[in-house]
């Protein structure tokens, strides 16, 4: 088993190592919209009883209308960590059917993750077994990789892969018997990027999307994933019953529907404030995306610490020493208290 990655979001450990409430802490460790959307009324019935398949299918219905994926029912998830744990097994599963058709030549388990990008993928693969080769660029994932992962726009560095790149990757994925998973984790403050509506078109393409990131809803633990139908039946069937609870399908049906161009607006405003205050602290942005900037800084490491005295958390990187991610503050006055405290770090 793999040694458990670091995330951001580690607000009780860093209060417990610097001190301060929790609560008091400004926490820009992770990528996720600082201000939440106003939540709709959560009928009686879904918090009383089990989530009934018509919420499911509501859901389902508006994430579809939502993402534009056309004939595609997404399936929402506990989260798409979930599934990304079921990566693996879909591959054996695959595997075994490939052995069963002496048509098909069945390779090693081998598999590609662009990368440095999200470390769950690598995570999940590793402890099953798979060799995972870390790609720096789509054009060194070869024939022999049986899956490949591409998060686009990408985690922490925020590069981006054309449509046009992906659906060429795809296609010589498919030719070899292989899968391509896309994560637009990302992916709802850039809708240009995605490949949600040709999904239907690409019948060895994953793509999985993010519900809390961009609603500012990532406690929920809800996302989609979209394919064509029997990957999504497996996974639905390997998830079990009730997997996503009834508050989250019904603040789904929701708040896809709702007009989000005044959530676009809100995070667009809280990615200039966070850029002039990074800009006036004379830090270097290296990547991002709307939703967090990455700094790369060789002085990365101690501005991390003197944040942290200051009660501010912002996500390191071991295997980057030098890079920073910065999340979306979420006010003028958070952006007041960031400024402040960088300006106090001694250079």
């Amino acid at each position: 088993m793999s040694a458990p990655i670091a995330h951001g979001g580690g607000i009780t450990a860093a209060a417990a190592a610097f001190g301060g409430r929790p609560e008091d802490w400004l926490d820009l460790s992770t990528g996720i919209n600082p201000c939440p959307v106003f939540l709709p009324d959560i009928p009686a019935r879904a918090w009383q009883r089990l989530p009934d398949r018509h919420l499911v299918d509501e859901a389902r219905i508006a994430a579809r209308d939502h993402y534009g994926s056309g004939e595609i029912l997404p399936l929402p998830v506990p989260g798409t960590q979930s599934v990304i744990q079921l990566l693996p097994r879909l591959l054996r599963q695959d595997k075994q059917i490939a052995v069963a058709d002496d048509r098909i030549a069945v390779t090693d388990d081998r598999v590609a993750v662009v990368s440095p990008t999200y470390g769950e993928y690598a995570r999940a693969f590793t402890s099953a077994g798979f060799a995972v080769d870390a790609v720096g660029d789509v054009a060194a994932i070869r024939a022999e990789h049986r899956l490949a992962v591409v998060v686009n726009p990408n985690n922490p560095d925020g590069s981006a892969w054309p449509a046009e790149i992906l659906i060429a990757l795809h296609d010589r994925m498919k030719a070899a018997g292989g899968l391509l998973v896309v994560d637009e984790a990302f992916g709802d403050t850039d809708p240009a990027l995605s490949l949600v509506a040709q999904a239907h078109k690409l019948s060895n393409l994953i793509i999985f999307r993010s519900f809390g990131k961009f609603f500012g809803l990532a406690g929920l633990r809800l996302g989609f994933a979209i394919a064509r139908r029997d990957i999504l039946e497996r996974f639905e069937n390997w998830l079990g019953p009730w997997a996503v609870s009834g508050p989250a399908l019904s603040l789904a049906g929701s708040l896809l529907r709702s007009d989000v161009s005044l959530i676009r607006s809100r995070i667009d405003e809280r990615c200039a404030g966070l850029s002039a205050v990074l800009t006036g602290a004379g830090l270097r942005k290296a990547g991002g995306t709307a939703l967090f900037a990455l700094v790369a800084d060789a002085r990365a490491g101690d501005i991390y610490t003197h944040l942290c005295r200051h009660h501010i958390l912002v996500r390191k990187f071991d295997y980057a020493p030098d890079w920073l991610r910065f999340g979306l503050t979420p006010d003028p006055a958070a952006d007041r208290r960031l400024g402040e405290a960088l300006q106090g770090f001694e250079r």
